[in-house]
């Protein structure tokens, strides 16, 4: 009952600057980790890469992986998040051991990124953002599949071809995929389940997204189920 009804105001919360900058400024740059560190999909991950990879992070927050990837020995990493307070944290914090790394605020629907500027963009639970305020997933609202459209639009842009985009999130495939499979994006989808060690139960998906090859027809079907407007209401 009231649970339920509170939830989208909490949600709402996420989507606000000030609740970010807020966290950051308390928590400064101590990792927190929304699902969790890489080791968990280091070896799925770790298949995709390449030495030298130029590298994108979206939404970094407070995650370790921009420093983990670095200490994997990909150094080439640019991060982004909207929060000034979390953009600072993160510079202030691996400045010295990394410098190398680069750190930027930016709005992840709108990237300053010249085309074909990266050869993976990487995200973790970053676009999960856009969905917190969706209450059933089998009828997204048209404000974020927009918003998503936007931010893949970004992505299949600073992305040369060849590239890979690689999402990392909790959403299941059959929630997930319609979003990712436009033919608009100029790339091939699949996936790979990891599972959690810890309790066996949770499950999460890496959606791999490759620049310049073609979807598979089950995909593509499934994309252009998302953008056929929704039958109007029986009377």
């Amino acid at each position: 009952g009231m649970e339920r009804r509170r939830a989208p105001v909490a949600n709402r919360r996420y989507r606000q600057r000030r609740f970010w900058d807020q966290l950051y400024r308390q928590e400064g740059a101590e990792p927190r980790e929304w699902l969790g560190g890489l080791s968990r999909f280091l070896p799925q991950l770790e298949a995709e890469l390449r030495p030298g990879d130029r590298i994108l992070v979206l939404g970094c927050g407070n995650s370790a992986l921009s420093h983990d990837l670095h200490e994997l020995g990909h150094t080439d990493v640019t991060s982004i998040d909207f929060s000034p307070a979390c953009i600072a944290a993160m510079r202030a914090r691996y400045a010295r051991h990394c410098p190398s790394l680069r750190w930027a605020v930016m709005d992840i629907r709108s990237l300053a990124f010249p085309n074909g500027t990266f050869d993976v963009v990487l995200e973790k639970g970053t676009l999960d953002v856009l969905m917190v305020e969706e209450t059933d997933p089998w009828n997204v609202s048209p404000q974020a599949v927009a918003s998503m459209q936007r931010v893949l639009e970004e992505v299949s842009r600073v992305l040369r071809p060849g590239g890979c985009f690689i999402s990392i999130t909790f959403a299941q495939p059959h929630f997930r995929k319609p979003h990712y499979a436009q033919e608009a994006f100029g790339w091939s989808l699949r996936h790979v389940t990891c599972g959690d060690g810890d309790t066996g139960t949770f499950h999460y998906y890496l959606y791999i997204m490759r620049k310049g090859q073609p979807l598979d027809p089950t995909d593509l079907a499934l994309g252009r189920r998302l953008r056929q407007p929704p039958p109007p209401p029986a009377p």
